[in-house]
């Protein structure tokens, strides 16, 4: 049973920086794409940034989000910068096999998430 745990979420200022890490087991994590997704409170998940051989980014964190990956660790990262108080949100990792997508019903397994907060 696959298994993934975000780590790295928490509090920083508007022009901060955060990196959030998502540590996989229980599935072949190279032949898996990785997402990351956000759920702001009323809002629905959206799609924040994917990885396979190739990386995907919404509008909103294009420029300031990097996403990347460590396969001998089985382990993604979120290198977040220039954070904005919209971009407060419990963040999630995903995994699904082969290709990205940005919609969350195509991801197979999640985290549990992990909060961050962007004060003003």
């Amino acid at each position: 049973q696959a298994h993934l745990v975000e780590s790295g979420g928490g509090l920083v200022q508007a022009g901060g920086s955060l990196r959030l890490s998502c540590a996989a087991s229980g599935l072949t994590f190279s032949m898996h794409a990785m997402g990351w997704f956000r759920q702001a409170p009323g809002k629905e998940r959206e799609f924040v940034a994917a990885i396979t051989s190739m990386t995907v980014y919404a509008d909103s964190v294009k420029g300031r989000f990097t996403i990347s990956r460590d396969n001998a660790k089985n382990t993604v990262y979120l290198q977040m910068n220039s954070l904005k108080p919209e971009d407060t949100a419990v963040y999630y990792c995903a995994a699904t096999g082969g290709y990205w997508y940005s919609d969350p019903t195509r991801y197979n397994y999640w985290g549990q998430g992990t909060q961050v907060t962007v004060s003003s």
